[in-house]
């Protein structure tokens, strides 16, 4: 009998898994699933407890889907990488298994540990798939295959590929002949954990595809007039779905073009469509650049500017307590829910490297230590946007006022209100300059007053690039 292991990763799903379908093509061979939790490595990486937490809860629920379709999972827990390859060796010997199916992770720690494991692996065939990206790495290039390194030129080349043919989506499988036992025992992973919101966040595969549903059905058309502003939900909130793998790409592309058809002209829904493009953007540039896992920039001589080292002004940010009220909101959403809204994750990130000229990378690994939805190409390629180091960065003298952006995208202070309890008192618009308020009222406020001046810091940091330019 012939046996083919699935060797799940970041792709906890039975629907358009393209690993899993294809091990299940041969309807006579009998099929396990393995995963593997690595805390060791998750701890090198700074993966948020939230996300761990989402992880097991999505595994249970795997657990229980799998063994329905006649699959038991196996879950293994060793210390890192290296020792996941040694287990997936003993796995195989103990199962006698044939052929090993898995979908590829573009990281450099995760690549080496599939070349590892390639080598390892005596007299089991390996078969990787590009499951987590709509269109391959090395699919989309210049005229001179090369890698794109700015976004627009990529996006236009990917929809042209994309109107030429899109990627299927292929089904779940079968139930298979032999039907496993029920599963009886819970999966615990020794991660610490903290626990999430499953009303902000699916943490199974079925509630992922009903919330991007009643996304397309309901907002995409409209996300581009609401998308920035966090008061209202003008997001889809699918991140987190997509870095586990309880969504694909190519699913959100299939039910963005059920419903909004016009996407790929420039019609509604397309700049959705633009986000689901940036995220393949960041993951091709990281399979071409693997410095960028490596805490490299990408433009080399942003590596020369002066960054400070202010702990207290890095924990500050941290905490939510920097005396900007947009900032501070923000800040405080993440630490309290593991999520951020796009808008305020670059008005955060601006802050702290061009108001406070901290290293942005000390951003990088404090958002994945509080992301849920932490995702390495995607985080990066968002801090190096930010800190104008990376690819199509925005140039470094484009420095985001604080004040100016809390009024634009939070005219009223609604968000800032729901996360600093603190300014409630202060009505309108006067909530963006809480102590000019407080001053004028003769008020005090239980509240920071900024710790940095914004017009002296923006001399300071274009000063600094400059200097590193030249240097």
């Amino acid at each position: 009998m012939t046996t083919h292991l699935v060797w799940f990763r970041a792709d906890l799903r039975l629907h358009d898994n393209l690993a899993l379908a294809a091990a299940c093509r041969d309807t006579q061979a009998t099929v396990l699933a393995l995963f593997i939790a690595t805390p060791e490595q998750w701890k090198q990486h700074h993966m948020s407890p939230r996300q761990a937490s989402l992880i097991q809860f999505s595994l249970n629920e795997l657990q229980q889907k799998l063994a329905e379709k006649g699959i038991p999972l196996l879950v293994r827990e060793v210390a890192d990488f290296a020792a996941s390859v040694d287990e997936l060796k003993n796995v195989c010997a103990e199962h006698q298994v044939s052929q090993l199916f898995y979908n590829y992770q573009y990281e450099i720690n995760e690549r080496q540990r599939d070349a590892l494991m390639e080598k390892t692996l005596k007299g089991v065939v390996c078969q990787g798939f590009d499951d987590s990206v709509m269109l391959a790495p090395g699919s989309v290039m210049t005229g001179d295959r090369q890698m794109y390194k700015v976004f627009t030129p990529f996006k236009n080349a990917y929809l042209k590929r994309l109107k030429e043919g899109l990627p299927e989506c292929v089904r779940a499988p079968s139930v298979r002949e032999k039907v496993s036992s029920p599963v009886e025992q819970a999966i615990k992973l020794s991660y610490p954990q903290t626990p999430f919101d499953p009303a902000l966040f699916p943490a199974d595969e079925k509630s992922a595809i009903a919330q991007l549903r009643h996304f397309c059905q309901q907002r995409a058309a409209e996300y581009e007039a609401k998308r920035d502003f966090p008061a209202i939900e003008g997001t889809s909130r699918l991140s987190a779905c997509l870095t586990v793998g309880l969504l694909s790409p190519r699913q959100c592309l299939h039910r963005l073009l059920a419903e909004c058809p016009e996407a790929l002209e420039g019609g509604a829904g397309a700049v959705w469509l633009n986000e689901l493009i940036w995220r393949e953007f960041y993951r091709h540039l990281m399979t071409f650049y693997p410095k960028l896992c490596r805490f490299k920039p990408f433009i080399a001589w942003t590596d020369k500017v002066q960054w400070q080292s202010d702990p207290e002004k890095l924990a500050a940010w941290q905490q939510g307590k920097t005396g900007y009220p947009i900032v501070d909101a923000a800040m405080r959403q993440l630490n309290e829910t593991g999520w951020m809204h796009n808008r305020l994750r670059m008005i955060v990130a601006s802050f702290l490297v061009k108001d406070l000229l901290i290293d942005w990378r000390e951003g990088e690994r404090y958002f994945m230590s509080q992301l849920i939805d932490g995702d390495l190409a995607a985080n990066n390629g968002g801090w190096q946007w930010a800190a104008s180091t990376g690819t199509d960065a925005a140039p470094y003298f484009r420095i985001f006022n604080p004040t100016t952006q809390g009024e634009k995208f939070d005219k009223e202070g609604d968000f800032i209100r729901q996360w600093l309890p603190e300014l409630k008192a202060i009505s309108g618009k006067a909530i963006h300059t809480p102590w000019q308020w407080a001053d004028k009222e003769g008020r005090t406020l239980d509240y920071p007053r900024p710790i940095v001046d914004h017009k002296q810091a923006r001399l300071e940091t274009l000063a600094a690039y400059e200097a590193a330019r030249k240097a």
